[in-house]
């Protein structure tokens, strides 16, 4: 057969009518049946488009002018949405971005999961989509006149955005960002380089409670010297006397992991505190902790409908983190053991049960998929397991060690739909059925999507 050439060449322009989205949620439109993939197009939208990148099958383009507006394109509120790469569908209305995001759960369950008869109910929304996240970690960098600027990293780059607002963070974390920045300015802190690797402030992190008020500023640099630290501390109080904990974090190494491996608390307490529903927990600078708390009380809320605890039930909680779905099982099930591979959120799990007078949880550290059966050897038969994993999905001999467990009821807490309808699928080839997958909308304004899943044996 002749090999097709493509209908469209590098730097031409042309017109086209956007189709669908990607699950990123960039406009699909086709010339002659060969898909464009272009950011910022919507369904239904009439458009100019400057083809970018020609490939075999598809091409990309770059949104030149829209013709046609669909009802859906609302005009993004943030002022460098179009430069900054951390929020991906401002330029879409809210109700949009469920339906795409509902739709990209469908897409994988049948594609990958071969789950086409599974029910996927519309996601749990935000009543007000803005202003959510209770951490910032964001990159410091220099301007021409010396003073310091500090924001996202442009698409596909390193190069700093700089931002005096992100209206996806409360706005507590914005103030503190903005406060830091001119302190370290005025005193004349450095900002890291990271292509001569010199120079001193890397990133700023702070995190709130979105309960409690309580604040927290985690100042990560490369040298193990804070300069200037006690001016810098006195100057932080001052600006925010309610600021509870101030931490130093050293990362010498040229990397883009944002926090080392050397910690000090400069001021005040190691551990600021919030609450989802109920429960405490007690946050440090290296805790994973949900960014959305309001969000995650309702996928756990969720989670804990379709673990059906009566009271009696042992529950297992794989990659249980510093305790967040162990606790919420505790207080409804009879006994609820916990793994997790990092040994700093181990105890912190332990913490959080103690200060929350919980005391029919267990937490070990260590791989869930060598854990499990050890359990399993000890007579260890759970009647709910719970996983939450990483993006990646979970190690397929722990999927193996589950099926082996033969729970009553497993919960399924995934970040990422493809890895979930992959899992699912070898769950259940394994002898278990999945009855329903429930969306949550953790991120508002980007592309991810969180999911909970309800699987029974058969």
């Amino acid at each position: 057969m002749p090999k097709q050439t493509p209908p469209v060449k590098k730097n031409e322009t042309v017109t086209l009518t956007f189709e669908d989205l990607t699950h990123e949620g960039d406009g699909v439109g086709k010339v002659d049946g060969y898909p464009l993939f272009v950011p910022y197009g919507l369904p239904g939208e009439k458009a100019r488009v400057k083809v970018v990148k020609v490939k075999k099958n598809f091409g990309f383009g770059k949104l030149m002018d829209v013709e046609e507006e669909s009802g859906d394109r609302v005009t993004p509120p943030c002022p460098v949405y179009y430069q900054c790469g951390g929020c991906q569908l401002q330029h879409m209305s809210y109700s949009r971005q469920l339906t795409m995001k509902k739709k990209q759960v469908e897409n994988v369950m049948k594609k990958i999961g071969h789950l086409e008869h599974v029910p996927v109910h519309d996601p749990i929304g935000m009543e007000e989509p803005w202003r959510y996240r209770n951490k910032i970690q964001i990159p410091v960098g220099e301007k021409e006149n010396g003073e310091l600027k500090a924001g996202f990293y442009q698409k596909r780059s390193h190069n700093i955005i700089d931002m005096d607002s992100c209206l996806i963070q409360d706005e507590t974390n914005d103030g503190m960002v903005a406060a830091v920045r001119k302190i370290a300015t005025d005193l004349g802190i450095e900002a890291y380089d990271e292509e001569s690797h010199r120079g001193v402030l890397r990133h700023i992190m702070v995190r709130t409670g979105q309960v409690t008020g309580d604040i927290m500023v985690v100042l990560i640099t490369r040298t193990k010297e804070l300069p200037h630290k006690d001016e810098l501390i006195e100057q932080i109080k001052e600006a925010y006397p309610g600021v509870k904990s101030i931490v130093h974090n050293v990362n010498r190494e040229k990397t883009n992991v944002i926090l080392g491996k050397e910690t000090t608390v400069v001021y005040g307490d190691e551990y600021i505190y919030d609450s989802i529903g109920d429960i405490r927990f007690m946050i440090s600078a290296q805790s994973f902790y949900q960014v959305n708390p309001t969000q995650t009380k309702a996928l756990y809320d969720k989670a804990l409908e379709y673990a059906d605890l009566r009271g009696g039930e042992t529950v297992v909680d794989a990659y249980c983190g510093i305790g967040t779905i162990s606790l919420f099982m505790a207080k409804a099930a009879k006994k609820v053991y916990g793994v997790e591979v990092v040994g700093e959120a181990v105890k912190d799990a332990k913490k959080n049960a103690r200060l929350n007078h919980i005391d029919n949880v267990e937490f070990y550290k260590g791989k869930a998929e060598k854990v499990m059966p050890w359990w399993r050897g000890q007579g260890l038969r759970p009647d709910v397991i719970v996983v939450d994993p990483p993006r990646k999905g979970c190690d397929e001999a722990l999927l193996t060690s589950m099926l082996e467990m033969e729970p009553e009821r497993i919960v399924y807490v995934s970040c990422n739909p493809s890895t979930l309808a992959r899992d699912l699928r070898i769950l259940e080839d394994g002898g278990y059925e999945t009855q329903e997958v429930q969306p949550v909308d953790q991120f508002p304004q980007t592309n991810h999507i969180e999911c909970v899943t309800w699987l029974v044996k058969k």
